[in-house]
């Protein structure tokens, strides 16, 4: 029972930061650490070794240094890079590359549907919630955690975890 449960968890919280980042343009810490607990949890109940776990650790913090060099050069926003860090936790070094091409071609997808948004129903011309109006806006950024959260939907079925978690 609790191995589905665990099934469920990382699409539930990465479905929440999206959201968050959506809704707030943030990505709270919280989100991020949840990951990183839960991960150490559901790596036990869906059999990895410890060989495996290392690998998971090793992937997570290779992404973690990349991301921050992004950060530290503004390419990247910090709750992003964060949560990009925790989620390549659960995806595991086999499917990193898949997942990195997701987030791309997401990213890509989410900006120009932000260009296009932008270009068509300029600021102040909707009357519609403020946090759709904030993603109007010209100087606001694009809310990645979107196609972070995408990219991970997408490619969690074919990880280890998933595997590990169904049977």
């Amino acid at each position: 029972m609790i191995d589905q449960s665990l099934l469920l968890l990382f699409p539930a919280v990465m479905a929440f930061a999206a959201a968050m980042d959506m809704l707030t343009m943030t990505i709270p810490n919280r989100v991020s650490l949840l990951l990183v607990g839960a991960f150490f949890v559901a790596a036990h109940f869906a059999g990895l070794s410890v060989q495996q776990v290392l690998e998971h650790v090793g992937t997570g913090l290779a992404v973690l240094v990349v991301c921050f060099v992004l950060f530290a050069f503004g390419g990247f926003g910090g709750g992003d890079a964060k949560l990009l860090a925790a989620s390549s936790l659960w995806i595991g070094f086999d499917q990193l590359p898949t997942y990195v091409i997701g987030v791309t071609f997401a990213g890509g997808a989410l900006a120009v549907l932000l260009l296009v948004g932008r270009k068509h129903f300029p600021e102040g011309s909707l009357n519609a919630p403020r946090w759709f109006l904030q993603l109007q806006a010209r100087e606001s950024k694009m809310p990645y955690g979107l196609a972070i959260a995408a990219a991970a939907l997408w490619v969690y079925p074919q990880t280890v975890f998933f595997q590990g978690l169904a049977h």
